[in-house]
Formats: structure tokens, C-alpha cells, sequence
């Protein structure tokens, strides 16, 4: 079978869904029954191609990208990856007998996706990751209110609608409450943390709190500092590393950490790469996420993945990936105080920071990338089979 697929963000460009995506596609490639061509952005001005495998294409387009801001993409580069998207994969259409196609993101790239139904008669399965998803973020507000009729549309006319969550489904229902949604979890590579080791505790100097994810409004980080400010002058060892690049957050939080005097406890590492990972969480004794809305958090995964504790609200992922008391705590919303009062426990009690640490790994060996992609094969097999219906 051959597939189309479709999405903006591919590394090193874009976040949690790029990551997804290229996962995705090194397990799939090991399906030698199919053929994928991903249409993604260049981070230059070029057309290039690039084969990861035999069977799997990464075709890249000029968007008009800023090379110095590749965690967020403006409404000006998403609408010329939807132009320039069309006009590259109408090429591949005319020189390939397509079976279907798969887009990450309802926006803009589920667009394509009905596009290539309605003129090619494909079938397409459509992926939701978060933002698109209205009610996601704030951010997006008056957007969704310009495009939830097209989101309906999109979600509608797919012949697989899937989310990365309970929680996302939850989300999604809310807009199209009669609509059946596929799960399939976001997976992790646990070969880079296999080599982990953590100080003993006697060799601490500090207590270090990680909030690792694109620094944006939704993350909720505002209320770890408001936390920590609490507990800095009982605990003066407490810290906190924000890392991650910036999505229009990172100068208030600053300015925040300035206000409230902790600029002793704060490290901002900005974007790092997979060289860092291992280090930045190897260093960390707690996770901490209090985001207002997730998908599937691949930080979080990752935090699963190196044995931590995991502070984080009841959005997407976390009834999959944290069990409350057992390996992490669950907190409220915009809960300061909250969050303070699961710090200061963990600070206090280390053999509950190990079996809860113990506890999140056992977590993580269940979830892989080979499941999320198996079970996309699955998908793709039965959609496949349904091309004779159009």
C-alpha cells in the first residue's frame, strides 16, 4: 500500500507531534508492505527529500521559515504550508497510485487531506494532536471559532478520526459528541535513559523540580513558581530547570522568577536537543506539568521513561500516565498550593521520590512506539480495504 502524509512539524522542526511523527515512521518502516511520502516544512528556502528508509520519503517544502524559531509556527507559515503542501503533493499524486492519506493536525493539514478526497477520492485517516482540537487552548479562541465548522467537516468526512488520549477524545467529543474517535497513545524510546543514574542522596546539594516542554502559557509553569516561592526559604536547596524552546512565555517567566526573588532558584535552559536529554532529566528529582491542556505529553513520557515522580493536572495523558499516589500526584488546575504541598512531600520522604520513580519506569516499558505504530498498520490495513467503497 502507498500512503500520502501530511504534517507541518517534522524534526528538528515543530514539538511533540513532530517527535511523534518520526517515531512513527522508523517503526513503520520496518512494514516493508508499504510506502509512505511525508510532506512536511523545510527550515530553508529549498525543496529537499530525504529517505530514512527504503519504503519512507520525507519530502520538504520552503515555508518562509525563521530558522531561529522552529517550536512555533505562525498563522503566515501554516497558510503557505497548505498552499505550497497542495501544489508539491499534486505532483506526487499524478506520479503515484496512492491508497490513501494520513494528516497530522486537522489544521491545517486535515484540510489537504478532505482536499485529496473530495477531487482524488482518497480516503484519509485524520490524526488529532491538541491544538486542533477546539477548546485546546486558549490561545486559539477566536480561531476556533472561525474553524470549527471545517474541523466537524474534516473529522467527519475521515474514514479514521484518532487521538493520542482519553482525555483529547473527552475534548473532541465536546465539539462532535455522536463522532467515534480511535486512540492510540503517544509511545517512548527507552534506550537513552537506560544509562541513567541519579546522585545518592547524601551527594545532593539540591532539590531540582524539571519543567521540560515548549515554553508556553498553556504549560501552566507560572504556578511552579508560585509554588516554589512558598517553599524556597524552608527549602533552600529547592530548584527549578525550565527547558524547552519559546512559545511567547519564556520572558514572563523571567520576569516572574525576578519579581518574586528567585532568581537563586531558577535555570532556564531554553531548546535542547536529544544529546541533552539524558543529562537534563538524569539531573531531576520531580517532573512538574500543571498544563491547563495536553494530547499526550512527550515530556512527560520522557519523565516516565527516566524513573521520576510526576506532578501533572488532569489533562490529556495523564490517567494514562500517571496514577495518583502511585507514581506521581494529580493536582488541580491552577493550583499553587497544590502543587507546593506535593513538592514539599517529596522533598521530605526520598524513599517515596524511589518507589514512585520505580513505579513511573514500569509504566513507561509498557508503552513503545512499535505499539503506537503497529496499531496504525492496523488502521491503514482496514482503510486500505476500503478504498473499493468510494
Amino acid at each position: 500500500m502507498r500512503i500520502l502524509f501530511f504534517n507541518y512539524e517534522y524534526p528538528p522542526l515543530g514539538g511533540g507531534a513532530a517527535h511523534a511523527t518520526a517515531y512513527i515512521l522508523k517503526s513503520l518502516s520496518q512494514h516493508h508492505d508499504i510506502q509512505i511520502d511525508l510532506v512536511t516544512s523545510a527550515i530553508d528556502a529549498k525543496e529537499s527529500q530525504e529517505k530514512i528508509s527504503e519504503n519512507i520519503t520525507v519530502h520538504r517544502i520552503p515555508i518562509g521559515k525563521n530558522p531561529e524559531n522552529l517550536h512555533f509556527q505562525s498563522q503566515k507559515e501554516l497558510l503557505t504550508y497548505t498552499f505550497n503542501a497542495r501544489k508539491y503533493a499534486n505532483k506526487l499524486v499524478a506520479q503515484n497510485d496512492y491508497d490513501f492519506t494520513h494528516s497530522f493536525f486537522t489544521v491545517p493539514c486535515g484540510i489537504l487531506s478532505l482536499y485529496y478526497k473530495l477531487f482524488h477520492n482518497l480516503n484519509y485517516i485524520v490524526s488529532l494532536r491538541g491544538a486542533d482540537v477546539p477548546g485546546y487552548s486558549e490561545r486559539f479562541t477566536l480561531i476556533y471559532k472561525m474553524f470549527t465548522p471545517i474541523i466537524k467537516v474534516i473529522w467527519q468526512s475521515a474514514h479514521y478520526r484518532v487521538t493520542n488520549s482519553a482525555g483529547l477524545t473527552t475534548l473532541a467529543k465536546k465539539t462532535s459528541p455522536k463522532m467515534e474517535f480511535k486512540e492510540i497513545y503517544n509511545g517512548i524510546d527507552l534506550k537513552p535513559f537506560e544509562g541513567i543514574s541519579r546522585k545518592k542522596e547524601a551527594d545532593k546539594e539540591k532539590f531540582t523540580i524539571l519543567c521540560a516542554a515548549r515554553m508556553t502559557h498553556r504549560k501552566g509553569f507560572q504556578y511552579v513558581l508560585d509554588a516554589v516561592a512558598t517553599l524556597a526559604n524552608e527549602h533552600p536547596q529547592i530548584d527549578i530547570v525550565f527547558a524547552g524552546g519559546d512559545g511567547g512565555m519564556s520572558s514572563k517567566l523571567a520576569g516572574q522568577t525576578q519579581a518574586l526573588g528567585l532568581e537563586s532558584h531558577v535555570t532556564f535552559l531554553g531548546r535542547y536537543t536529544k544529546d541533552d536529554i539524558v543529562q537534563i532529566y538524569e539531573n531531576a528529582d520531580v517532573f512538574v506539568m500543571p498544563s491547563f491542556n495536553e494530547g499526550m505529553s512527550n515530556n512527560a513520557l520522557e519523565a516516565l521513561a527516566s524513573g521520576l515522580p510526576i506532578i501533572m493536572t488532569p489533562t490529556g495523558g495523564a490517567q494514562e500516565l500517571v496514577h495518583d499516589g502511585r507514581n506521581g500526584f494529580i493536582v488541580n488546575f491552577m493550583d499553587a498550593q497544590e502543587i507546593a504541598k506535593c513538592i514539599n512531600l517529596l522533598i521530605s520522604d526520598s524513599k517515596k521520590r524511589t518507589t514512585m520513580g520505580e513505579e513511573s519506569l514500569r509504566i513507561a516499558k509498557e508503552l513503545s512506539w512499535d505499539t503506537a505504530a503497529n496499531q496504525y498498520y492496523a488502521l491503514y490495513q482496514k482503510t486500505r480495504e476500503a478504498r473499493k467503497s468510494l
